[in-house]
């Protein structure tokens, strides 16, 4: 019969580091205002590649 031998190992977080609990910017952006963003600029871009089709 096999003996039950545990061996306890340390506990830990296995090198993960949760950075945003100690930082708090001071700018912040709604998403959707981060989603407005993106979809101005591929306008403009598109915008651009019909009337300058050489960029």
């Amino acid at each position: 019969m096999a003996k039950d031998t545990k061996i306890s190992m340390p506990s830990g977080i296995g090198g993960l580091v949760r950075y945003f609990d100690d930082y708090k910017s001071k700018i912040e952006f709604k998403p959707g205002v981060v989603i407005i963003f993106v979809i101005v600029v591929i306008i403009i871009i598109i915008i651009l590649h019909i009337y300058k089709p050489g960029l």
